[in-house]
């Protein structure tokens, strides 16, 4: 019989796949091209791969386990091999992009609090302004500003950190937890009694001063100077930011999406942003990607928009590997994979 392969079209470099050989306890092979891909499924039983044929079922017969490279598996809702039933177990690399992610979102803040899309624009025409009232640049800050972060996965809690650094006011919102009511305006008796109620599910987020269910999400956009959405697509989550929401927010909020470009509904939000429902956008996600050339979102002068780049990190090849290797050792000892997908979540 011949031995089921681990296969994989991630370009790991060398020193990647010397420690996935040391951990895959069978033959591993990197291919690169499509065709060579195909050639090798009828004898591949783990595939790390972001693409599977549409006819995958026929062409292995022997897939146990795919490792997606990505943390979002939505785009492969069509294949199949989300379904319950499909025999074939999901793992996502969520949690090695919070480090760069968290940072791209507060690079995106930063850089809306200084209007530094401006500055470039004002460097490249050779202008200096005298005042920065002249170009209105500057005049925010994050210390002391309200931060909500809708989604309080790998990436939430890192940004629950970091917001707290900056000395930020933070809220958080994820379907998981009970919520914790603001202690504003209680009496201290009865504020003690609300910490300790509460007190557990605090102690799991790290950063975060209040909790809120989804139920209570307009109350805490509401809130918010900042939002920031960090969920994952599911039929739950898909346009969860709509006129309401939108409305919702603070006139001086500005909201920053690297989940998808689906969680928000493009056209209200464009909408929001023309008639100054809330104060600008940081989108590395849109609806349609890419973006068409004549999306009016190019030329708003409150969006910062990047082209999905949130997660791109010099180590990304480095924590894919050992989350990889990780999950290979676990699966050949019969161990539970770490970010298995859930068919009934979503995600």
């Amino acid at each position: 019989m011949t031995t089921l392969k681990v296969v994989t079209t991630f370009p790991f470099t060398a020193a990647s796949q010397s420690l996935l050989r040391e951990n895959a306890a069978t033959e591993v092979l990197f291919v690169n091209r499509p065709q060579e891909l195909v050639d090798h499924l009828m004898e591949t039983e783990v595939l790390c791969a972001y693409t599977v044929p549409a006819d995958w079922r026929e062409r292995a017969p022997h897939l146990r386990w795919l490792q997606y490279p990505g943390a979002g598996v939505d785009s492969l809702r069509a294949s199949g091999l989300l379904d319950a039933d499909s025999g074939v177990m999901v793992t996502t690399a969520t949690g090695i992009h919070a480090t760069t992610i968290s940072e791209y979102i507060f690079g995106s803040m930063l850089m809306f609090n200084w209007n530094w899309p401006q500055m470039v624009r004002l460097q490249d025409r050779h202008i200096w302004a005298r005042s920065a009232s002249w170009y209105k640049l500057g005049g925010r800050e994050l210390v002391g500003q309200t931060l909500g972060i809708v989604g309080l996965g790998h990436i939430g809690r890192r940004v629950a950190q970091l917001g707290h650094a900056f000395g930020m006011r933070v809220l958080g919102m994820r379907r998981s937890v009970q919520a914790s009511a603001p202690t504003e305006g209680l009496e201290e008796e009865e504020r003690e009694e609300q910490t300790q109620a509460h007190s557990s599910d605090m102690q799991e987020i790290e950063g975060v001063d209040c909790l809120y269910t989804p139920d209570q999400l307009h109350s805490m956009l509401g809130l918010c100077d900042y939002v920031v959405l960090s969920v994952p697509l599911t039929r739950e989550t898909e346009k969860m930011i709509g006129e309401a929401e939108l409305r919702a927010m603070r006139q001086n909020a500005y909201l920053v999406n690297i989940a998808r470009g689906a969680v928000v509904d493009e056209q209200v939000l464009i909408r929001a942003l023309k008639e100054g429902w809330i104060a600008g956008a940081g989108l590395d996600v849109t609806e349609e990607e890419p973006l068409p050339a004549d999306s009016p979102l190019y030329a708003m002068p409150n969006v910062i928009l990047t082209p999905h780049i949130s997660g791109a990190s010099v180590y990304y090849d480095q924590r894919l590997a050992e989350l990889f290797a990780g999950n290979l050792r676990r699966y050949h000892s019969g161990e539970p994979l770490l970010n298995l997908y859930d068919a009934a979540r979503g995600y």
